[in-house]
């Protein structure tokens, strides 16, 4: 029987079906940070149980660090969360990247960086945008605090009945000024926002083939977004490249390298007809896209006017987001450009806005910040004079976080400020109370930053 890439890494991980239903599955790589994780520790410490691989566990500071360079204010609950993170981490052994650290980072950015993300392993964190690793061909998804704890005392997971499989083809290639984002928000857009609930999808084809490591880390990242239990891309050379780098010190090397490889080149689903249901989508009909409403799923051509609401939701979003049918977004005049998070907050995102921003300035009134993933991220960038272009434009220059896109750390809007952000959801309240947030590539973000409006991107690419 045919088999999916999903099958093949499900299968490989299961250790037994469970009675009544499910399987138990092994992990091989957990992510920790801060929000999700003092509950589970907490549980540990009651029972008396250890960490059962503190070798396997990796644990950051990211969801409530404060970005813009201020201490840690020790009483507050971001210095509480932190405080809560170290004692536990050193209690149980658990290695951490704190703030400070030069490893600390979006978790989501520091795995694949750190080379923790590797083709074919099981990958759980306590959040979401866990399925971002499955751009590895991993199988990876978020979890809950009370499977944190399952998973640290066990290194195993309890699952319901196994996910349904989704292919997405892309095909052709992606046209002047189109990005990884808008190819996800246009698949969102199409499929909705609930369209993926209860399958995991795997991205192929032309298009997929053509992107680098980070536009597919992008369109895993928003796989959720669509209600999917996780999103995954075969592995090929550009994986492999990207794992060879040599600064990612958990990544194998040598003859384990060759045999990762090897492994991984089996990777891929055999037989497309094994999907249990299959999408297209036609990358050379895509033009840079924006969210208007309140979910990913209400997203319309950046040049494109806002449709007709076909039901209540849609309704109650455009009277929060202080919209109409037929305004277009490039009329909308922007508070704030916010340039970050996992789904955006990689070196190569920020290459990419920084080339829209050469010589240009933000618009008057408009606040705009970039917040690198990572401190290497922040690091790298540096060296590489992208910081000098950013401030140079008006952009505030952050340390490595979360930031805005939660608007847990300070970095909020105020009721009723819009934003153009490259994070990941524009619900209600998501960037502070009574907020509109408005989900856009980087270089979308960056040529809205220099007009103070929704602007094209291509109108400054050269």
């Amino acid at each position: 029987m045919a088999k999916t890439l999903f099958d093949k890494v499900w299968d490989s991980h299961k250790v037994a079906d469970l009675p009544g239903g499910g399987t138990l599955l092994y992990i091989d790589r957990h992510l920790v940070h801060e929000v999700t994780s003092p509950q589970a520790f907490d549980g540990l410490r009651e029972k008396g149980r250890p960490v059962r691989r503190p070798d396997l566990t990796f644990a950051t500071a990211d969801h409530n660090v404060p970005t813009d360079g201020r201490a840690i204010d020790e009483s507050s609950l971001s210095g509480k969360q932190l405080a809560a993170l170290t004692r536990n981490c050193e209690e149980f052994g658990v290695p951490l990247y704190g703030y400070g650290h030069e490893r600390q980072g979006i978790v989501h950015i520091i795995g694949p960086q750190l080379g923790i993300t590797i083709p074919g392993v099981t990958i759980v964190c306590g959040d979401s945008h866990t399925s971002t690793h499955g751009a590895f061909g991993a199988l990876a998804f978020g979890i809950g605090t009370t499977e944190v704890e399952h998973v640290l005392a066990t290194q195993t997971l309890r699952s319901s009945a196994k996910p349904k499989s989704l292919g997405i083809r892309i095909e052709g290639s992606l046209g002047f000024g189109v990005t990884a984002k808008d190819v996800i928000l246009a698949i969102i857009r199409k499929l909705g926002a609930s369209g993926g609930t209860g399958y995991v999808v795997e991205y192929y084809g032309p298009a997929i083939e053509k992107l680098g490591m980070a536009g597919r880390m992008t369109i895993c990242n928003m796989s959720i977004e669509m209600g999917a239990r996780a999103g995954m891309i075969a592995p090929d050379d550009i994986t492999f490249d990207y794992i060879r780098a040599e600064d990612r010190p958990f990544a194998p090397k040598g003859a384990d390298f060759d045999a990762m490889v090897a492994s991984a080149r089996f990777l891929r689903t055999e037989d497309f007809s094994a999907f249990d249901r299959h999408e297209v989508l036609e990358a050379k009909d895509l033009v840079p896209q924006i969210s208007w409403g309140t979910n990913p799923g209400m997203t319309i051509d950046l040049t494109g006017e806002i449709p007709e609401p076909r039901d209540a939701s849609e309704q109650r979003a455009l009277k929060y987001m202080g919209l109409k049918t037929g305004d277009r977004m490039t009329d909308q005049a922007v508070n704030t450009v916010f340039i970050g998070s996992c789904t955006n907050g990689r070196i190569e995102d920020l290459r990419e806005a920084a080339s829209i921003l050469k010589g240009q300035h933000v618009a008057a009134g408009v606040r705009a910040l970039v917040v690198p993933g990572s401190e290497a991220v922040k690091e790298l960038a540096e060296a590489e004079g992208l910081d000098v272009v950013f401030k140079a434009a008006g952009f505030e220059w952050h340390r490595a976080g979360c930031s805005m896109c939660l608007g847990m750390n300070g970095d909020i809007l105020r009721p009723e400020q819009r934003s153009a952000s490259t994070s990941n959801r524009p619900y209600e309240g998501r960037q502070g109370p009574g907020s509109r947030t408005h989900l856009v590539s980087p270089i979308t973000a960056a040529a809205t930053a220099i007009k103070g409006k929704f602007a094209d991107p291509r109108e400054y690419l050269s």
